[in-house]
């Protein structure tokens, strides 16, 4: 009876550590994040209607702008040589620490990145802020961990709170980032990664409402602002149907754009003139001439997605040519520039980039569909239909994908047609051999730092109280990459199922091939208990 109370405490200690690091992860985080996007748009739209506004109404000067590109990507450069784990657009670092691959250096990381992407989108290129947000949420999380000194395994739940917390306040998704931790940070369910970036959200979340309404004097509405676009109350199955269409449509052109992307980055990285700097250059001076021809192709997209909505008041103008000219010249460049920033390793974020290509594909595809008789009505639907559609092919993350369509729109018009548009769309990216972006762009990450792969064989026992003890395998997380071969249980030694329940004494005998050894045997002794021993092997990388 007493060891059953003992354990009883201990589990609920913990909860109630897992609960206070989320709470304290949402409070810091959600100030911080909040702060960074409300400048994040402010300069924004400065860039786009007073920076390059001027430029546009005087071609006299556009070389001072050019001039000012090259000195930009010059500044970005030594950035990043001093800061390197900012190169990349914020999501594939932020999953290699919730995994344990990196390590947040929270004071650097946060300030770097805050005031790299800024700067970036301050010189027009082509930036989405959810990226940042979620690197700039991680780092949080890391800082609080740091200050309060928890153990490994707690401090990635608080880098996961805090990225998870990023996303939902940049896109103004709470579910959203809630299932990013499942999707795609740890790619599987346990109770303290839910628990703490449910914490971390929902705090964040009524942070960022009670700063924006009193602070800046901003009312809360979904991303795609119902003004602009206009939802029926029910799409019909005729429209299932022209909806599948729209997603193979968009599919091909989404993978174009995925291997488009890992091509250009092959001739990026042999790029060494000025020690690499000069690549940062070419991005830069695509984004002067693409924010030069139209300001839709700037900043992460939002405004040019609400100019395709019906309910727009301006629409998509581009040198006065027919809309749907106008249309592909807007995704065309952002593809270009997207390719770009993501092939140079810039800290700026491609999704929404890339919800904007799929809704520009969707204002032409619904043009088209509404000769065949689709009902003009339903223009707006499928245009959000093809964003998601976009977005699921290169990132494969389909729940994501069909939870972010509820939230960006506010209604569930669109359940059932996302559910098709994400299958469709994720069947034909694995026939394309697509794999999930930000897992391609960590590993290549990961490739560059080191050169040899480790392999470590260790032999750990289960301590009484510990996260694994009286837990199924299935549901203890483990440091990435590290599978349980082998249990002895007393005379008993066995190959351990899914379902199978670890015991205190229990000796396991767990394999890995870890970025970093001790971040891998710090985690073992914080999620199971001491490590008995180990053995380490390397092989060179293919």
């Amino acid at each position: 009876m007493k060891k059953t109370l003992e354990k009883i405490k201990r589990k609920a200690n913990y909860s109630v550590q897992i609960v206070s690091v989320g709470v304290m992860t949402g409070l810091f985080a959600g100030v911080v994040v909040t702060l960074f996007n409300v400048l994040f748009g402010m300069a924004e739209e400065f860039s786009r209607e007073t920076f390059y506004g001027f430029f546009r109404n005087n071609p006299t000067f556009i070389p001072l702008l050019f001039l000012a590109l090259l000195l930009g990507a010059v500044v970005i450069g030594g950035v990043l040589r001093f800061l390197p784990l900012l190169r990349g657009n914020g999501f594939p670092q932020t999953e290699g620490a919730t995994r344990g691959l990196l390590r947040f250096k929270w004071y650097r990381d946060v300030t770097g990145m805050f005031a790299s992407a800024l700067f970036l989108v301050f010189m027009g290129l082509s930036a989405g802020a959810e990226g940042p947000s979620a690197f700039i949420g991680g780092s949080c999380g890391a800082g609080v961990s740091d200050l309060f000194r928890r153990d490994p395994i707690v401090r990635r739940f608080q880098i996961t709170g805090g990225a998870c917390t990023g996303l939902a306040v940049a896109l103004n998704a709470p579910l959203t980032g809630i299932i990013f931790a499942y999707e795609e940070a740890h790619k599987r369910f346990t109770p303290e990664v839910f628990v703490c970036s449910f914490c971390s959200v929902a705090v964040a979340v009524v942070i960022r409402g009670v700063l924006m309404k009193y602070a800046f004097g901003t009312e809360i509405q979904p991303f795609l602002s119902r003004t602009a676009f206009v939802y029926p109350a029910d799409t019909g199955l005729l429209f299932c149907a022209f909806a599948l269409l729209a997603a193979l449509v968009v599919t091909l052109v989404a993978a174009g754009f995925y291997h488009l992307l890992f091509y250009v980055r092959k001739y990026f990285k042999q790029i060494a003139f000025l020690k690499g700097t000069a690549k940062y250059m070419i991005p830069f001076a695509l984004a002067g001439a693409a924010g030069l021809v139209t300001a839709f192709a700037m900043g992460g997209g939002e405004h040019f997605i609400d100019a395709l909505g019906s309910g727009a008041k301006g629409g998509v103008s581009v040198f006065g040519w027919p809309l749907a000219v106008a249309v592909a010249v807007v995704v065309v460049l952002k593809l270009i520039t997207s390719v770009a920033n993501l092939a140079a390793d810039l800290p700026c974020c491609a999704s929404v980039p890339m919800l904007a290509m799929g809704a520009g594909l969707g204002k032409l595809l619904s043009m088209l569909f509404v000769l065949m008789g689709m009902n003009p009505n339903l223009a707006d639907c499928l245009i959000v239909l093809c964003m998601v559609t976009f977005f699921t092919t290169v990132v494969k993350a389909p729940v994501t994908g069909i939870i972010m369509t509820v939230e960006l729109t506010w209604s569930f018009t669109f359940f059932l047609p996302a559910v098709i548009c994400a299958a469709v769309s994720y069947l034909i990216g694995d026939v394309l051999h697509i794999r999930p972006l930000y897992d391609r762009l960590l590993d290549e990450m990961l490739e560059e730092d080191v050169s040899e792969s480790m392999r470590i064989v260790a032999r750990v026992q289960v301590k009484a109280g510990s996260p694994a003890a009286g837990r199924a395998v299935r549901d203890v997380l483990w440091p990435f990459t590290a599978l349980v071969k082998n249990v002895e249980r007393g005379e008993a030694n066995f190959a351990p199922s899914g379902s199978t329940v670890l015991e205190a004494g229990d000796v396991l005998t767990v394999e890995g091939t870890p970025h970093d050894r001790e971040e891998f045997l710090s985690a073992l002794t914080a999620t199971v208990g001491d490590v008995l021993g180990y053995t380490e092997s390397t092989a060179k990388r293919k």
